[in-house]
């Protein structure tokens, strides 16, 4: 099935400890169905110190599940995505206004 989130998207998470925080997806993994969205779903990784780096607790983002992220359309509303063919290019289209997402 084809991606209704992708890398670069801006969403709001819809359930979870972080409900209502906004962010850019850096990373996505359909096989699990989760996505890892930038300053949301933060972790403590302590991490030993190295040559190269400064050792101590570090914040990292975590993978949340994509049942719980919802794209943000033109207006900065949560909105569900559908698909659509224009031309002959299967496009992404938000619901709420039904404009076309990625040209």
């Amino acid at each position: 099935m084809a991606a209704k989130l992708k890398k670069g998207d801006t969403v709001v998470v819809l359930a979870g400890k972080d409900k209502g925080q906004k962010g850019t997806i850096t990373t996505v993994d359909p096989k699990a169905g989760k996505a890892v969205v930038e300053g949301v779903n933060m972790a403590i990784r302590h991490t030993r110190q190295s040559q190269t780096s400064q050792g101590g607790r570090v914040p990292k983002a975590m993978p949340i599940d994509l049942s719980n992220l919802a794209l943000l359309d033109k207006n900065g509303k949560p909105t569900r995505v559908g698909f659509k063919i224009e031309g002959d290019k299967k496009v992404r289209f938000a619901k709420t206004t039904g404009d076309v997402i990625d040209a």
